[in-house]
């Protein structure tokens, strides 16, 4: 089973072991870094859950890393919570406005934390699992669209072929010609286009796959 990930940025040594310590005893997938930029850094490589940094270090602080990780997409649903020694309501208001989910005041108590931890981890996952939510729901919308679309112009090819289909039998009564492969192959194309607008307007799962190395595509077989 995956474990869940917590990134601690703290410049204080000691906290930083201690806390360390705490959470991989607890079974949570841990990494570190000392300051701000150290762990926009580490964030090339990891995604983590929840972020606990401290308000004050030096190169950047923990405000300043949560602006500038709420800022970015892939990162903004990451839980983070600010640990401080301030305590006065017009520290907290400054960082939520900054996008903090949590505050903890030093010291900290251990069940307390990982309380907060796991809360967090909680609406983190419930929130990625909206976005997939909303994400597939948009993915059926645009299908099915697509299909719609796609079926109202097939309904008048099919209906002009046909008409097509009767004139040359009568030409070819006289001129002895037959296009009978080509209208194979006119059918063939037909009954591809009319199961891609049954596998649009039907679809349930959505599925992005590879399609080059450069772009996805929608799986529909």
């Amino acid at each position: 089973m995956k474990k869940n990930t917590v990134l601690i940025v703290e410049d204080e040594k000691d906290t930083l072991f201690i806390l360390d310590k705490l959470l991989t005893k607890n079974d949570f997938q841990v990494y570190t870094s000392t300051n701000g930029q150290e762990a926009l850094k580490l964030l090339e490589d990891i995604v983590p859950q929840v972020i606990i940094a401290d308000w004050t270090m030096p190169i950047m602080s923990g405000l300043e890393l949560c602006n500038s990780i709420k800022k970015n997409e892939k990162f903004k649903s990451i839980y983070f919570i600010i640990l401080t020694a301030r305590a006065s309501l017009k520290d907290r208001v400054t960082g939520l406005d900054l996008g903090a989910d949590d505050f903890l005041v030093k010291p900290v108590q251990n069940q307390e934390l990982l309380a907060r931890i796991r809360s967090g981890i909680r609406i983190h996952n419930l929130q990625n699992e909206l976005v997939k939510i909303e994400h597939n729901k948009a993915l059926i919308e645009m299908a099915c669209t697509i299909g719609h679309k796609i079926n109202n112009p097939l309904s008048s090819l099919v209906v002009s072929i046909h008409n097509i289909e009767e004139e040359i039998k009568k030409i070819e009564k006289n001129e002895k010609k037959s296009f009978d492969e080509d209208f194979v192959i006119i059918s063939q194309s037909i009954e591809r286009i009319k199961l891609l607008v049954n596998d649009l307007t039907h679809l349930q799962n959505p599925e992005i796959i590879d399609y080059t190395s450069d772009n996805k595509m929608l799986k529909l077989d």
